[in-house]
């Protein structure tokens, strides 16, 4: 019998916020990011889940080739552009679009001799202040882009720092905007926009060509605040859920502890279930006692320091709980954002931390 730890993906659910993403997108046209292996569910899954998009985006030049070899043929969009001019030959092959975000890109396109033209996506620094031109240089980037005979269309593209946040004390989106139109009126010629991540989507409405939905397609929330809006409040459906079974049960009594370090100690006497889940699964291993898990249905906490392949449980609210009994992590039932927040991270981190040991499947 194999290991009774599985990670079970769920196409319609992906189908399900794709839709949601483009009810939300006015219009526009939708770049699926599947970035990271598509937030760990596996980029054949993500071309099946989001077939209905517009394109797909994401920043490995390998795995951009990999979705052409699959059958993909609609856009595809790297997001931070090309890293040598050896990619710029593969991005004409293979009808790939990228992102241009410095001068040393400009140069390297400069000097390329493609059979082809590739087409870009301009990036503005409003104020996220990791890749792109200021609003100040962006007419001139643009300028020697549109003299080269092998770059397509021009689009451009900004990402907002603060877009999930009501009241950001720092870089609002209204400031990033402000800049964003600064920069596009010095160019003087109109040109589409790439603007919106998930919390864009979802949170404000703006006039953009294109969207880049991310987090929401995997039935995330953009932001793991508390008090944030859940998922589910979101119309969105979790797409990966991480189940497990009990594989031990330990009755202790006040007094005893629990795990490595000794952390935990009963306050009387308590049913302890060991899960087949540890951090070599993906499962985060500083993740604190009261962390939400589901045994049978029925809500318990974790319970002792997490281990390479098995984390500890409190039976008590579980009375029936025996081995064999099934345990949810994450997904169904579980959302991720509310594991992520008591582990103090984003559900994000857990979907791509997914071990390539855990089997996953279909459903």
């Amino acid at each position: 019998m194999p290991r009774p730890l599985i990670a079970t993906i769920h196409l319609d659910a992906m189908q399900h916020n794709l839709a949601r993403a483009r009810a939300c997108a006015q219009g526009a046209k939708v770049w699926a990011v599947v970035k990271a292996n598509a937030y760990g569910h596996g980029l054949e899954r993500a071309m099946r889940g989001f077939a209905h998009a517009d394109g797909l985006a994401l920043v490995e030049v390998d795995y951009a080739v990999r979705l052409r070899e699959l059958g993909w043929t609609k856009p595809i969009l790297l997001l931070e552009g090309f890293f040598d001019a050896s990619d710029l030959p593969v991005m004409a092959q293979y009808g790939l679009s990228g992102s241009v975000h410095c001068v040393e890109q400009i140069a390297m396109l400069e000097a390329a001799r493609l059979p082809r033209p590739i087409d870009v996506q301009l990036k503005m620094n409003t104020g996220m202040n990791r890749l792109g031109f200021t609003p100040q240089a962006v007419a001139a980037a643009y300028a020697r882009l549109r003299a080269m005979p092998h770059v397509g269309t021009i689009t451009l593209m900004t990402h907002f720092a603060n877009a999930d946040e009501a009241a950001p004390t720092r870089m609002p989106l209204a400031q990033q905007m402000l800049r964003f139109e600064a920069g596009a009126a010095s160019i003087g010629t109109p040109l589409p926009r790439s603007l919106c991540n998930s919390a864009g989507l979802l949170l404000h409405r703006l006039d953009s060509d294109w969207v880049r939905p991310g987090i929401m397609l995997y039935g995330g929330t953009p932001s793991g605040a508390p008090g944030g809006t859940s998922a589910q409040a979101f119309g969105l459906l979790p797409t990966m859920t991480l189940r497990s079974s009990i594989i031990g049960i330990q009755d202790i009594a006040a007094g005893e502890v629990v795990g490595y370090g000794s952390r935990y100690e009963a306050a009387g006497n308590v049913k302890v279930g060991v899960v087949a889940c540890g951090y070599a699964d993906g499962y985060p291993r500083h993740a604190p006692e009261g962390t939400p898990v589901l045994v049978d249905g029925v809500r318990t906490v974790l319970i002792g320091r997490v281990s390479m392949d098995m984390l500890m449980v409190d039976l008590t609210p579980v009375p029936g709980a025996r081995v064999g009994s099934s345990v949810t992590l994450w997904g169904q039932g579980m959302p991720i954002d509310e594991v992520a927040l008591a582990a103090g991270t984003i559900g994000y981190e857990l979907m791509c931390a997914l071990a390539p040991r855990v089997p996953v499947t279909e459903g």
